[in-house]
């Protein structure tokens, strides 16, 4: 089962995510069996002028995946409706497959992603044998590392996979409030060109879903691995939690005057999946964002809870953030502007002139009360 999330441009140059799944109008031609000399081929063409291919290599004891090549076609204006760019846009990544012993199934019930050039492609329910020997199919199956998790899986409740055993117990059972979900690890994450770092984030995360059964979500910073591009005015940080969560962040540098800079974040990219089947349960984006806000060569600080608004039915919350993504030095942070959400000293000002103006207001009053009363007095006279 394959399904690919892509991200195109539109003619008024916003950008619009797209869902495409492989199931109509299905075929193979061009697929190679391969052999000794030459690589197998799988080739599969579906939709209006979709198509997706993966080549495999062998050894004299293994096999494995080489490269994948996805081509779309957003001529397809039910899937790519107001394309800027027209016609097929061809998208090639190097497969993460490790080495199969011949003879043997690779198989991968669980999701698996790739990601590159704005398009996301996952993969589930995988069963798989190159170079079949002897024309028999293979009852050795190797197993993906997603189906041999060294921890409980974590899946994102629904209502597709929510249970509940029976009982034979004749009392109602007792209820119990449901615990709360704490806050999540701050994970330290930062990318690199070359040896140099060039951007640097401590935070930790939490999704917040609204749907039918509302979902809180922590990302796992031991699971979650971090990818992205750093630039002079724009730098990514993409976070993929191996499992079922991809979030990305869009920095970008503009000038306050000519000769002073800041960088703020623009754009939050969202996409929640169920990880038994690879069904989307949520995917959002909002380029529209003015947040973390401070001056080129800063970095910004902001220990206190934090809530991005992605889009109706998805909030992101922060916690304990500390972001650089430009002019990064010696793998530092540099020079932090902290929020005023962390200021507490500015709560002092605010009390003491809210008490003021209020005393004032009192006096005011009282004045205006002992005015009129001197004036009936006067006029009864």
């Amino acid at each position: 089962m394959m399904r690919f999330l892509i991200k195109y441009e539109t003619n008024s140059s916003d950008y619009r995510n797209a869902t495409l799944n492989s199931l109509s109008n299905v075929t193979h031609n061009g697929s190679v069996c391969g052999n000794d000399t030459q690589a197998a081929l799988l080739a599969v063409q579906f939709g209006e002028g979709h198509s997706w291919s993966i080549n495999f290599t062998k050894t004299n004891e293994t096999y494995q995946g080489d490269f994948i090549t996805f081509t779309y076609n957003t001529n397809d204006t039910v899937v790519f409706p107001d394309a800027k760019r027209k016609g097929p846009i061809t998208v090639v990544v190097k497969d993460t497959m490790g080495p199969v012993e011949l003879n043997n199934i690779f198989v991968c019930h669980n999701t698996d992603f790739f990601e590159a050039e704005n398009v996301t492609q996952i993969f589930w329910n995988v069963t798989v044998q190159a170079f079949v020997q002897n024309g028999t199919i293979s009852k050795k199956e190797s197993r993906c590392r997603a189906d041999t998790p060294t921890s409980a899986p974590t899946v994102p409740p629904t209502s597709a996979n929510i249970t509940t055993a029976s009982t034979t117990t004749l009392s109602p059972a007792p209820t119990t409030a449901p615990k709360p979900v704490e806050n999540p690890v701050t994970g330290n994450y930062s990318l690199k060109i070359g040896n140099r770092t060039c951007l640097l984030a401590n935070v930790g995360l939490q999704l917040n879903v609204s749907q039918e059964k509302p979902l809180l979500i922590n990302l796992n910073p031991k699971t979650t691995s971090a990818d992205g591009a750093c630039g002079n005015t724009t730098a990514t940080l993409k976070l993929n939690d191996g499992n079922s969560t991809f979030i990305s962040f869009t920095f970008v540098v503009k000038n306050v005057s000519a000769s002073m800079q800041k960088f703020y974040l623009k754009e939050v990219n969202v996409t929640l999946l169920n990880r038994l089947n690879g069904s989307v349960i949520s995917n959002a984006d909002n380029n529209n964002f003015s947040k973390w806000d401070t001056f080129l060569g800063s970095s910004y600080l902001c220990r206190k809870e934090q809530t991005l608004e992605v889009n109706e039915d998805l909030q992101i919350r922060t916690f304990n953030l500390w972001i650089q993504p430009f002019l990064v030095k010696a793998n530092k942070f540099s020079t932090a502007q902290e929020c005023s959400l962390d200021d507490d000293g500015i709560l002092v000002p605010i009390v003491v002139g809210a008490a003021l103006a209020a005393l004032i207001a009192i006096i005011v009053i009282a004045y205006i009360i002992g005015r009129r009363k001197s004036y009936a007095g006067y006029q009864t006279l």
